[in-house]
């Protein structure tokens, strides 16, 4: 097929779950790539910040914070910050209730909250191997993500106490706490339109439910042999699993490297 740009999921993706690697092999397909004049982007729920293992990889546009902010270089291609007022609002809640509360700026902080359940649903999405630290001037800051640990029985006082706002979980333990629509489809149709590329010859890689409106966005979507059976459905190819080098597997299939 044409292909002028591809779209990358990170966690479960390019870096592998188990280990926190990125597999040799993925990183020497994606040179390949690169040097045919493809573009790489990587679409994550990470901030900014944690994703400088990256650049090494050659990728410069980033759609981070699941879509809420995106950039390629020092140029903003699509934001959605989230009011200040709504920011103070579920943090006051959130300490008042003894819950974790996580804030995506271009960097990761979190309230002054933490709990072994936190941390250990951290490790599971972000590999991080302790708390991110407190911003007391958070308040200030352009926060495009919030993400609330909290189980089900803890997310209806939210609802409740928050109606016009959306809780969509994505971790038994994990919500995003969001103002409007965000979603990696639209930061997807917003860094195809920066680049002129039509969506036929986009690609798409992912592995986890967040990821099948992007897939669904581009001319053709890989889900990875790790990836949710859901995400699996809508693809239009399943691969290896990441640490299995299903990302150079589908490159060869499809004949790009």
């Amino acid at each position: 097929m044409d292909c002028k740009i591809i779209f990358f999921d990170v966690d479960g993706t390019l870096i592998n779950y188990g280990d926190g690697c990125i597999e040799s092999s993925t990183k020497n397909a994606l040179q390949i790539v690169r040097n045919k004049g493809i573009r790489l982007v990587a679409a994550t729920g990470r901030p900014l910040s944690m994703c400088h293992r990256l650049l090494e990889l050659g990728i410069d546009t980033f759609i981070t914070a699941n879509g809420a902010y995106t950039r390629h270089g020092n140029q903003i291609i699509h934001s959605m910050p989230i009011a200040q007022d709504v920011v103070q609002s579920v943090k006051a809640f959130a300490d008042n209730n003894r819950d974790s509360l996580t804030f995506f700026t271009d960097h990761l902080f979190m309230n002054n909250v933490r709990h072994q359940a936190t941390l250990k649903a951290m490790k599971e999405t972000l590999s991080l191997n302790d708390y991110p630290p407190t911003n007391h001037n958070i308040l200030n800051e352009q926060v495009y993500l919030m993400c609330l640990y909290a189980n089900e029985q803890v997310e209806k006082k939210y609802i409740t106490q928050f109606p016009n706002l959306k809780f969509e979980r994505w971790h038994p333990t994990i919500m995003n706490v969001l103002q409007d629509d965000v979603s990696k489809s639209i930061a997807v149709d917003a860094v195809l339109k920066y680049f002129n590329i039509p969506r036929e010859e986009a690609i798409a890689f992912g592995d986890g439910e967040n990821d099948i409106d992007m897939l669904e966005q581009v001319g053709y979507g890989i889900a990875m042999g790790n990836g949710s059976v859901a995400l699996k459905n809508v693809a239009d190819y399943v691969t290896l699993n990441s640490d299995e080098g299903g990302i150079d597997y589908a490159l060869r299939k499809l004949q790009l490297i």
